[in-house]
Formats: structure tokens, C-alpha cells, sequence
């Protein structure tokens, strides 16, 4: 009684008392430690103790068992306890055959679960469910969708629970056909009332990018649960649909009834990240410590991630002490925002705590303390971090690689970064990118076009990080044939190129001058009004080359708008001055000394080899 009650404590405590147990006891008491995690460890000690006292286990007793080392995760013991079943005579019972097979599933052996599900002659549900849930468990998705098909075909109707499992590998997979299907299979058997069925189909059309349909599956939920607002929330959310997750969430906060937890937090403050933190991430931060959640890792990782986005590196340092028990993901969330936003020294500074308060660095953390390296040309310190990749094990890792190819590389060890390269058995399109622009940065644009060309060979996709590197060595290296290629390469390739590609192009043409392409490449453009850089690079080349009609159309450009723009002045009376016009030339040196407007000298750094 005491048992089936869930009260284990007492349960424990009459039976130790019991002058006789039997076989009946021990079950009751080996079943009901085999379903909590907490205490599984006492079902097998319970088996054990039984064996000594002389009593047989019956399949009651090996189901239980199997049930806890399930639980455990010990396929050692699973497999000790399996073969005494076979010697006992139970393993054709039909319960330590599914229980078999969840240990070995749930232990990560499929091989073994194979062999266990291939001997059972009369399959029911359960058994099939139990195998589907193995396959989908260790990411064996498209087997398990196969054998969903198979145990059709045999006539075995599924359960609420195998349709649930399915979709939910069929949003994994992408899926959105088999989904459909699974669907109508649902309607047609009247069994979609099921809420954690209808869930599971809500869930299955966001992942698979249709948030219209699983809208409309949300709002035929009679009476959805918080898991049902989270899933829709999230769906927005994972499909860039920010304003849309938030107005559900405020509709959610408006109900009351399910409250907010923090997988709902979560979910709609990684939706609003590409807002400005100020309109939705920070009134969503209160909410967050209204209801005490604040020092919750979880939902602290997504604030420190939002604010990051926003390139609020000081409300993140704020939430990250806010948080005493921190993980690895936090710790790398930090470090890697404060190496994209420059904070190089902040982000090297983050990894030296997080490797002396004895966290599990990974991969993600040595990239970002790599890159935050390479950004501030410290090249020491990017060897002694290239020293822990080794002794960590993640030298070998091809984003690692891609890493410790960029730090040398920008910091002008181009042997190093050669070396390293050449040892990645199948680089990826950042390890690629690495050397190349490594190559580019040194004015070696032969070796860089090598490099591309490998790159088309392996069959991989430039991007826009390929070509931006291209199209400054071929600037720098004034290969205007070699440099047209590449951009009617980046219109083949579906690649947008942006305002760094064209201001690469327009330079190579201006320099080379062909002004009358780089005019018509910029007017063409999309960055013509909002990005003067552009003029400023045709201007100044037009200045050079004395081309006074170009020169005053791009000099109106950039005046249009900021008239008051000292270096546009300067630039446009040299030019006049170079074509003769020395009366508009003194006229642009009057405007010039009425501005009054001071330069401020350039600072720059770099760490010298001791």
C-alpha cells in the first residue's frame, strides 16, 4: 500500500521490520524504487539482497529491475540482469522484453535493442513505441519514422503517444509533408483532442516554418496549457517573428491563467533580441525579476544573449553576476559577444576566470577567445590558448582550427596558420575563409585565388566573407579582370554582396580609372543614399585622376547629406585646383576655414615580438 502510494520512506521501513519477506515484498518494494530516479540505485541493491536469500526472481521482479537501470542509464548492470532473465526462463515474458529494450535504448545500444525487438514473435504497441522511442531518443530520426511505417503495415494501430512522437521527429527532420500526413491520419481517427497530440502537431508545423498553420492548430486547442503557449511563442520566435511571439506573450500575461515560466521568458526574449533592447528586452527583464527569476541560468543566458545582440555589454556584465551558479553556455555566451563587439580584452579576461574557477572549456569558449586574439593582435596570448586547445583535446575540431588559422594568420604568422591548415582533414567554410583571408590581408593574392578555387573544388558554397576577402586582395593588387570575375562569380552564387563589397569594387575601379563603372556601380546599388564611403572613395580617386564632372557629382552626394563635411571641402578644392578652377577652389577654402572643424589624430596598437 504504502508503495503504490508513493511513500517509499515508510514502504522501506515496514519492510525492513517484516520478520519474513518473499518474493511478493520485494517486488512491491524493487517496483516502487525502479520508478524514481532518486532512489533506482535501491531497486538493484534490493535485487541483489534477494538473491542472497535464496528467493527466485520472477519476471515481475527483472521488469522492475530493468525499469531502474533504464532509469540509471547502467547498461552494465541492464546487460548482468538480461542474461540472468534468459537463465531464470523469462525472457519471452512480454514485460522484461520492454523493459529490455528501454534499458538498452535508453543506455544509447540500439544494436542490442535490435536484437531483443527482432526475437519477440507477438509485438503490441507498447513494444513498438518502446523501439520508435529508442531510435527518435538517440537521433536516429529517419529510422524511426520508417519503422512508425512498418508497424502500420503491421496492422498495429498507434497510440496517441506514437503520433506525438512522430511529429515531433518530423519537425526535427523538417518535414512538413510527413507531418501533413500524420495530421490527417489524426482528423480521420477522431483522437486530435488529445492536448499533448495536439501539442506535438503544433510544435511539428513551427518547426517546420509554418507558424500560420500551427496558429491556426493553437487556436482550436480547447484549453491550451502553458506548454502549448510556449511552443507557439517559440515557433515565432525560431522564425524571426518577433512581434508576433511578443503579443502573444502579452496575451498570455493578460490571461493569467497559465503564468509565464521560464521557458516562456526564454523564448520571447530570444524573440525581441533584434529589437532594441530598450523597447522590449529590458520591460521584459523586469518581468523577469518581478517574478523572481532573475538568477535563473537559464533565462539568464537568453538576457545576456539579447543584450549582447544590442551591444549592451554593460546590462550583460549586470545579469551575468547576477547569476551565482553559472555554466558553460553562459560563460561562452559571454566571451564569445564580447569578442564580436571588440571587447577583445573583456572576452580573453572572462576565459582566464572561467579557466581558473574550473570550468569544462569547449570548443565554442577557445573560438571566441581565439578570435578576440586575432582582432587584438596578441599573439602570445592566442599561443598559450592554442597551447589549452591541445591539452583540452579540441585541437582537432575543424571550427578550433578555423580559429587558430585566423589568430596567426591576423597576427602575421602565416607558416603557423599554413601548418595548421594543412592538417584539417575536411575543412569547412570557415577554416577556408581563414586561410584566405589571411592570404588576402598579406597582399598574396595568388595564394588567395589558389585557395578559392579549392574551395569551388570541394564543393563548397562561397559566402560573403569569401568574396569581401577577394575583393580586397584584388584591390590592393589592382586586378581589375580578376576582380570583375569574382563579382559576376557573387550574382552566381545567390550571394548579396554589402556596402564592404562595394566599397572593395569601387576602389579597384576608381584606382584603376574606369571612374564611369564605379558611378554606375554605386548609383546601382543599394547603399548609394546611406552609405558615403562610397562617394568618398570615387571623390577622392577623381581628385587623382582630375576628373572634375564625376568628382562634383559624387562631392554633391555626400554634401546633400552633410553639408558641413570638412574632408568632402577639402577634397572637392583640390580637385578644382587640379583641374585649373582656382576661383571655386578659393571659394571651397573659405567654407572650409568657416566650418572650423578640428580632426582628431588616430591611435592605433600592436603587440611587438619579444
Amino acid at each position: 500500500m504504502y508503495a503504490r502510494c508513493g511513500s517509499l520512506f515508510n514502504a522501506k521501513k515496514l519492510f525492513d521490520k517484516m520478520p519474513q519477506r518473499n518474493i511478493v515484498s520485494y517486488n512491491a518494494l524493487i517496483s516502487a524504487f525502479s520508478r524514481d530516479s532518486n532512489h533506482g540505485f535501491l531497486s538493484l541493491k534490493l535485487f541483489a539482497l534477494m538473491g542472497t536469500q535464496g528467493l527466485t526472481p520472477n519476471g515481475s521482479t527483472f521488469s522492475s529491475s530493468l525499469q531502474a537501470c533504464c532509469l540509471l542509464e547502467d547498461w552494465f548492470m541492464g546487460s548482468l540482469i538480461h542474461g540472468q532473465s534468459v537463465k531464470h526462463g523469462f525472457f519471452n515474458d512480454v514485460f522484461v522484453q520492454t523493459s529490455l529494450l528501454g534499458m538498452y535504448s535508453n543506455c544509447g545500444d540500439l544494436e542490442s535493442a535490435n536484437k531483443v525487438f527482432g526475437c519477440v514473435v507477438q509485438k503490441d504497441v507498447v513494444l513498438w513505441n518502446s523501439m520508435i522511442f529508442g531510435n527518435l531518443k538517440n537521433e536516429r530520426l529517419e529510422e524511426g519514422v520508417l519503422l512508425f511505417g512498418k508497424m502500420v503495415r503491421h496492422g498495429i494501430v498507434p497510440t496517441e503517444f506514437t503520433y506525438s512522437m512522430i511529429l515531433n521527429a518530423c519537425g526535427k527532420l523538417g518535414d512538413c509533408r510527413c507531418g501533413q500526413v500524420i495530421h490527417a491520419q489524426v482528423i480521420v481517427l477522431n483522437v486530435l483532442a488529445d492536448l499533448p497530440l495536439q501539442n506535438a502537431l503544433l510544435d511539428m508545423y513551427c518547426s517546420c516554418g509554418d507558424t500560420e498553420t500551427g496558429f491556426n492548430v493553437f487556436n482550436k486547442i480547447e484549453n491550451p496549457d502553458l506548454v502549448s503557449w510556449n511552443s507557439m511563442i517559440s515557433g515565432y520566435a525560431e522564425n524571426g517573428e518577433g512581434a508576433d511571439a511578443m503579443n502573444l506573450f502579452l496575451q498570455l500575461v493578460g490571461v493569467f491563467l497559465p503564468k509565464p515560466d521560464e521557458y516562456t521568458f526564454a523564448a520571447v526574449i530570444s524573440a525581441t533580441s533584434a529589437f532594441s533592447a530598450t523597447c522590449y528586452g529590458k520591460p521584459l527583464h523586469a518581468q523577469v525579476m518581478k517574478v523572481g527569476s532573475e538568477r535563473s541560468v537559464f533565462i539568464g543566458t537568453t538576457l545576456l544573449s539579447m543584450y549582447l545582440k544590442n551591444g549592451d555589454t554593460e546590462s550583460a556584465e549586470q545579469v551575468f553576476n547576477m547569476i551565482e551558479e553559472k555554466d558553460v553556455v553562459l560563460w561562452t555566451e559571454m566571451i564569445m559577444g564580447h569578442s564580436r563587439l571588440g571587447g577583445g580584452e573583456s572576452a580573453i579576461k572572462l576565459f582566464s576566470m572561467m579557466c581558473h574557477e574550473g570550468y569544462k572549456i569547449d570548443s565554442f569558449a577557445l573560438s571566441g577567445a581565439l578570435s578576440a586574439c586575432a582582432d587584438l593582435a596578441t599573439l602570445n596570448q592566442g599561443e598559450m590558448i592554442h597551447t589549452q586547445t591541445v591539452k583540452r583535446g579540441c585541437d582537432a575540431e575543424v571550427s578550433v582550427c578555423g580559429s587558430l588559422v585566423h589568430m596567426y594568420a591576423k597576427n602575421g604568422d602565416l607558416h603557423s596558420a599554413r601548418s595548421i591548415f594543412s592538417q584539417v582533414s575536411n575543412p569547412d567554410l570557415k577554416c577556408w575563409n581563414s586561410m584566405l583571408g589571411g592570404y588576402s590581408q598579406h597582399g598574396m593574392v595568388e595564394e588567395a585565388m589558389i585557395i578559392f578555387a579549392k574551395i569551388l573544388v570541394n564543393g563548397q558554397r562561397p559566402d560573403q566573407v569569401t568574396f569581401l576577402s577577394l575583393l580586397s586582395a584584388c584591390s590592393h593588387g589592382g586586378l581589375v579582370e580578376e576582380g570583375k570575375l569574382l563579382w559576376s562569380h557573387i550574382k552566381k552564387n545567390d550571394v548579396i554582396p554589402g556596402p564592404k563589397h562595394y566599397s572593395c569594387m569601387v576602389s579597384l575601379l576608381s584606382r584603376a580609372g574606369l571612374l564611369d563603372e564605379a558611378e554606375e556601380l554605386i548609383i546601382k546599388s543599394t547603399y548609394s543614399k546611406d552609405h558615403l564611403e562610397l562617394w568618398r572613395t570615387l571623390l577622392s580617386s577623381c581628385v587623382n585622376k582630375r576628373n572634375l564632372k564625376i568628382g562634383v557629382r559624387a562631392a554633391e552626394e555626400i554634401l546633400q547629406l552633410e553639408p558641413e563635411d570638412s574632408a568632402t571641402h577639402i577634397l572637392l578644392s583640390n580637385l578644382y585646383a587640379a583641374a585649373g578652377r582656382w576661383e571655386a577652389a578659393a571659394e571651397m577654402r573659405r567654407k572650409i576655414s568657416g566650418l572650423m572643424i578640428e580632426k582628431d589624430p588616430g591611435l592605433s596598437w600592436i603587440e611587438g615580438q619579444k
